[in-house]
């Protein structure tokens, strides 16, 4: 059905102005008067040539779910009905791929679909997690608070995963440009000491022929190289998305000696503030483990809650399998038996996320701190053995001369 844009004024005497979906220009103009909207104008939304070329569309960033999440609550806190805020939220919307997805939320909300079935169609945008507690919200009737819990939750999930970015960001920025830097000179600067050096006809000292032959070999495979690292990572891309290869690539993981640890942290931190969330918002335990699970982010985290799921539905407690996993931290496991025990497992869950995101803070400065000086060393060390080796040649001849 088509789109048309409208202007007029609101029961209250406020001119507003927004988008409708509907079969002719006279169902749209019916539909508004039902609205009580004075009509000012009303036209067909102009088309837009790239519509429906996606990748020239523009995204819909977590933070623009968040924003909408927030305003929706506070919206429906304030009193006004669901559909109304939808109306309002999309027409305010600068975003047109975000915009047309709220409207069609709004529009099918309208024709008498929960939101959380409206949400279904945009996976992508909104997960199990949101559509779940968006679906108990609506049956418990705290829709606003399960979509300001919601938001809490999304900022912080994304706070977290911003500080670990940061802390896989700078290495790699630095690992780059060393190697830019080092292929420069092995391609550029290289070459031409070996001329020289070729014109005396003397015997160059061992790391001198080395540099030189290091040098000869990326030039002359140097398009062999990126394609093969090119055809590795798609290789290990395949590999990991395979359930055999993501176990082992995330067992390994975990046991590396200064990345482990953080991932491990970040993974409890997922874990609790999902969970925590999830059963705070009155989602059934089972299915919010289920949920908790696929967002952990590592494959034996998430084998270990599926575990704990199975054993919940055997009659077990949460802290049990937990416990027998040894993949989860005893203070934490201990802490969620204190929560099963008096009833107030997702305050403690919460506790735990928070203590947790507080550890992820610390590990990423540490790292940061640690990585840093490393780096520094590892670039000017190699580009300082390079600059010496080709160097040698030159103090040989030269001791010779004075010699």
């Amino acid at each position: 059905m088509p789109f048309y844009v409208w202007a007029g004024i609101d029961p209250s005497g406020q001119e507003i102005k927004g988008e409708i979906e509907a079969k002719d220009e006279q169902t749209a103009r019916l539909l508004l008067s039902r609205k009580k909207i004075r009509l000012k104008k009303i036209k067909t939304k102009p088309k837009d040539l790239f519509e429906n070329i996606s990748f020239l569309q523009p995204k819909v960033k977590t933070k623009d779910i968040v924003i909408f999440t927030r305003q929706l609550s506070t919206m429906i806190d304030a009193g006004l009905p669901l559909v109304r805020g939808l109306e309002i939220l999309a027409s305010q919307q600068e975003n047109p791929t975000f915009k047309k997805m709220l409207t069609q939320i709004k529009t099918d909300v309208e024709s008498g679909s929960t939101f959380a079935d409206a949400l279904k169609k945009y996976p992508k945008h909104f997960d199990r997690l949101y559509r779940n507690m968006v679906a108990a919200g609506e049956i418990g009737g705290i829709l606003d608070d399960v979509l300001r819990r919601l938001s809490d939750y999304m900022e912080k999930a994304q706070a977290l995963k911003a500080k670990v970015k940061s802390a896989m960001t700078y290495p790699a920025i630095v690992l780059a440009i060393s190697a830019v830097v080092l292929s420069i000179i092995l391609i550029f600067v290289i070459p031409t000491f070996a001329k020289m050096f070729s014109e005396f006809g003397a015997a160059l000292p061992g790391p001198t022929v080395l540099v030189i032959n290091a040098s000869n070999f990326l030039k002359s495979y140097f398009f062999a190289i990126v394609g093969g690292i090119f055809v590795f990572v798609i290789l290990f891309k395949k590999y990991y998305s395979t359930e055999k290869g993501r176990h082992l690539i995330d067992k390994l993981l975990l046991k590396t000696p200064v990345f482990g640890p953080l991932i491990k942290k970040v993974a409890v931190a997922k874990f609790s503030r999902t969970l925590g969330t999830l059963i705070n918002s009155g989602v059934p335990i089972i299915e919010a483990l289920n949920v908790a699970a696929g967002t952990a982010g590592n494959k034996i985290v998430e084998n270990t809650i599926r575990a704990v799921k199975a054993s919940i539905s055997e009659g077990r407690s949460i802290a049990q399998p937990l416990m027998e996993s040894k993949v989860f931290p005893s203070m934490v496991v201990q802490m969620i038996s204190v929560g099963e025990t008096t009833g107030a497992l997702d305050a403690m869950l919460n506790k735990i996320a928070d203590f947790y995101d507080e550890e992820v803070d610390t590990a990423v400065d540490a790292l940061t701190s640690m990585i840093e000086p490393f780096m520094i060393v590892f670039l000017g060390g190699t580009i300082g053995s390079i600059i010496i080796a080709m160097y040698l040649p030159i103090f040989k001849m030269a001791g010779v001369v004075g010699g």
